[in-house]
C-alpha cells in the first residue's frame, strides 16, 4: 500500500477534534452535573442503600428548589404509594395535574399514578374515575387491566365482562374463561335472591363462553336439586368428568344426595368409586370412605381405604386407613393404633391445604378466585401432599 503524504496532516487533525469534541462533552456534563443539587445524588445514594425514607426527605429538599422536576415528583409520588402513605402521593399527582405547563404525555402519565394513588387507598369510585379517561390513548391497556380489577372488587361483573372482551380485541388473549365465571358470579347472586331463572340463563351464557366451566355445571345441579329435579341435577353433575375430572369432588356429596332422594343410594356409591378409580384425589377418597363406612360398615370402608392406598400411597390416604383400622381393632390394639394416628395427623395438617398454580398461594379451603393472585380457576380441588408427595 502506498504511503500518501496528506496522512502526516490528517493524523494530527482527526486527533484534535476528537480531544476537543471530549472536552466540550466533558465540560457540558460537569455544567449539568453541577445545575443539579447535591440533595438529588444523596438522596439517590439512599435508595441505593435501601433508605427510602431518607430518600424521600433528599427529594422533598430537591422539589422545594426546584420545582420544574416533574420526574422526580413522579417518583416520590411512586414512593410514597410503596410505604403506604397514599395521601402524600394523591397530593402530590394532584399538584402536577393542576399545573397548566404540564406536557400531554406527562397529565397522562400523572392522572395513570393518581387511578394507583386511589386504587391503593381502596377509593375506587374515584380510581375508576381517573382510568375510564385513560381509555383512548397510549395507556389504554393498562387502564381496562386496572378497570377490570376494580370491577371485580365491586363486583360489578356485568361491567367487568364488557372490559374483559375490550381487553380481548385490543390484545387477542382470550377472556372466555373469567367471562364465564362472571355470569357464575350474577348466577349465585340471583339464585341468592330467589331468581333461579335469571340464575339459570346466566349459568347457560356461561357454558356458552366455557363450555369446560365447571362451576356453571356444578351451579346448574344445585339449582335443579333445589327444585326436586334431582335426575336432571345428576346429569349436570356428571357433566364434570368430562369437562374436568379433577373437580369431581366437588360434586360427591351432591351426587349422593341426589342419588339418596331417588333412593338409589348404592348406584351413587358405585359412581364415587368408578370415579376414585379414574380420577383419584383425597376429596374424593374422604367421600366414599364416609358413605361407604356408615352404609357398609369398617371392613368395607377399610377394604376401599387399603386398595386406594396401593395405587396413591400419600399421608392423607394412611389417616383413613387407620381410622377404618380403628374402628375394629381389639382394645389392647387401639391405644397403639391411635398413637400412630396421631403422629401421622400431626405431619398431614400441614399437607390438607389447597395450592393456587398461578402464584402458590396456600390455603385451607377451596377458591375459584385465588384471594392472592385474584386469578380465576387456579386452585384445583387437590390437597398438597398430591402435588408434593405423590409418586
Amino acid at each position: 500500500m502506498d504511503f500518501e503524504v496528506w496522512w502526516l496532516v490528517a493524523f494530527p487533525v482527526f486527533f484534535g477534534l476528537g480531544w476537543l469534541a471530549a472536552r466540550i462533552d466533558i465540560k457540558h456534563l460537569v455544567t449539568e452535573s453541577r445545575s443539579v443539587p447535591r440533595t438529588y445524588f444523596r438522596g439517590l445514594n439512599f435508595l441505593l442503600n435501601e433508605q427510602p425514607d431518607k430518600a424521600i426527605e433528599a427529594f422533598i429538599e430537591v422539589v422545594k428548589v426546584d420545582p420544574e422536576t416533574v420526574d422526580l415528583h413522579f417518583a416520590l409520588g411512586s414512593l410514597f404509594r410503596r410505604r403506604g402513605e397514599t395521601e402524600r402521593a394523591i397530593r402530590m399527582h394532584k399538584n402536577l395535574l393542576e399545573r397548566s405547563d404540564l406536557a400531554a404525555e406527562q397529565r397522562r402519565q400523572a392522572l395513570f399514578e393518581l387511578g394507583e394513588d386511589y386504587l391503593k387507598a381502596g377509593l375506587l369510585d374515584r380510581a375508576e374515575e381517573a382510568f375510564l379517561k385513560l381509555r383512548e390513548g397510549p395507556q389504554r391497556l393498562e387502564a381496562l387491566r386496572r378497570l377490570i380489577e376494580i370491577y371485580q372488587q365491586e363486583k360489578e361483573w356485568e361491567k367487568a365482562s364488557g372490559v374483559a372482551r375490550d381487553l380481548e380485541r385490543e390484545t387477542g388473549q382470550s377472556w372466555r374463561k373469567e367471562v364465564a365465571e362472571f355470569r357464575c358470579e350474577m348466577a349465585a347472586v340471583a339464585a341468592t335472591h330467589s331468581r333461579p331463572d335469571d340464575a339459570r340463563a346466566h349459568l347457560e351464557e356461561a357454558l356458552g363462553e366455557n363450555r369446560k366451566c365447571v362451576r356453571a355445571s356444578i351451579q346448574l345441579g344445585d339449582l335443579a336439586a333445589a327444585a326436586g329435579r334431582h335426575d336432571e341435577a345428576i346429569e349436570h353433575w356428571k357433566r364434570v368428568e368430562t369437562q374436568n375430572p379433577a373437580f369431581l369432588s366437588l360434586v360427591a356429596h351432591r351426587l349422593l344426595r341426589s342419588f339418596q332422594a331417588l333412593g338409589q343410594p348404592a348406584s351413587g356409591r358405585t359412581l364415587l368409586r368408578g370415579y376414585l378409580a379414574s380420577a383419584p384425589s383425597l376429596d374424593l377418597l374422604d367421600v366414599a370412605f364416609q358413605s361407604t363406612l356408615d352404609a357398609e360398615g369398617a371392613e368395607a370402608a377399610y377394604a376401599l381405604v387399603r386398595d386406594e392406598l396401593r395405587r396413591n400411597p400419600t399421608l392423607l390416604g394412611l389417616d383413613k386407613l387407620l381410622e377404618a383400622q380403628l374402628l375394629n381393632a381389639p382394645a389392647d390394639r387401639r391405644h397403639d393404633l391411635e398413637l400412630v394416628r396421631s403422629l401421622v395427623q400431626g405431619q398431614t395438617r400441614r399437607l390438607a391445604r389447597y395450592r393456587c398454580e398461578n402464584c402458590g398461594f396456600r390455603a385451607r379451603q377451596f377458591y375459584w378466585q385465588c384471594p392472592a393472585c385474584m386469578a380465576w380457576e387456579t386452585y384445583p380441588p387437590r390437597r398438597t401432599e398430591e402435588f408434593d408427595l405423590a409418586p
